[in-house]
This record gives structure tokens, sequence and C-alpha cells, in this order.
């Protein structure tokens, strides 16, 4: 079991955890690349949850408009600097979760904001949906691991949704 200075710059790159980390992972899974990954997103949804109650004021309001001008989705993304805010890892998951919502049509960001009252289906509620990039990770999931991979509290606070000829005639 030898872990080499390449195969520790292989997995930071793949998964932005720190050298020490990756190094830790790599001893843990006693040289298995695959297996020191998966200690590294098991770590990081660890530290996720620790950080879910902190304040994140500061982010981005990301818009996109789809291909042709006919849906178009603007989302708040919220983080807790505004040092994380400028990186280019979070505007990609600000672009992202935009696309998603463009794709998707979800209803409600979280189960929380869903009327007591209301009959909605799990896919109605982003952060439940599978992401479209990988139908294997959902939101929560893909926002985890970024709160892992740029250790601060990210939160989507809201979004809204055009698509042209919705709400005519009301």
């Amino acid at each position: 079991m030898s872990i080499t200075a390449e195969s520790v710059r292989q997995l930071r790159q793949e998964t932005g955890a720190g050298v020490m980390d990756c190094k830790r992972a790599l001893t843990e899974a006693k040289g298995d690349f695959e297996k020191a990954k998966e200690v590294l997103r098991q770590q990081g949804l660890a530290s996720a949850e620790k950080k879910a109650g902190r304040v994140a004021t500061q982010g981005l309001i990301e818009s996109y408009i789809h291909a042709g001008g006919r849906i178009g989705v603007l989302i708040e993304l919220n983080c807790e600097s505004d040092f994380v805010a400028r990186t280019d890892d979070f505007h990609a998951l600000a672009h992202d979760l935009a696309m998603q919502v463009a794709a998707l049509a979800p209803t409600y960001v979280r189960a929380e904001d869903v009327p007591a009252d209301a009959q909605v289906e799990a896919n109605e509620i982003l952060l439940n949906q599978p992401f479209i990039r990988d139908a294997g990770v959902t939101i929560q999931d893909l926002i985890k691991g970024n709160v892992a991979k740029l250790g601060e509290n990210i939160q989507i606070r809201r979004f809204v949704r055009f698509s042209l000829g919705e709400g005519a005639g009301e």
C-alpha cells in the first residue's frame, strides 16, 4: 500500500478535497482510488450536515434563458461569504440549478415550503429531483457535495420560472 503524491494529486483534482484529506482517505482505503472517493464523499456529507445551521446571506442571483427564449429562470443561491460566491464552482452550481429549474419546472424549493393542505408529487420539490446531468444524484446531494467542496453552507433561497404563454388569459 504505497500512497504516491501522484495518486493524492489525482484524487484532489477529481474531488476538490484538501491534500491531507485525500492522503487520509487513500490511507483509509488502502490505496483503492474508488474507495477513497467514497470515503471523501461520506466525510463531505458529514461536514455538510455540520454547516447546515450556519447563516448564508451572501451569494448571487443567476439567470438562465433556455434556447429559443421561451423559458427563463432566476434563482437566488446563498452562501456564507462573498469570497465563495465569486468562485467558479459556486457560479457553475448556480447555473446548473437554474437549468434544472428550467428543465423540470419544480414548484417548491424544499418540502417545508409546501402548504400543509397541498398535495404535491416528489418531483415538484427541487431538492428531491434527480439532477439533470446525473440522475443518480439528487439536487440535495449536489448541494451537499458543494458544501463539502467549498466549505460553507449553501442554500437555495428562491426561484422563479417563466414560460412563454403560461398564465395568459388569467
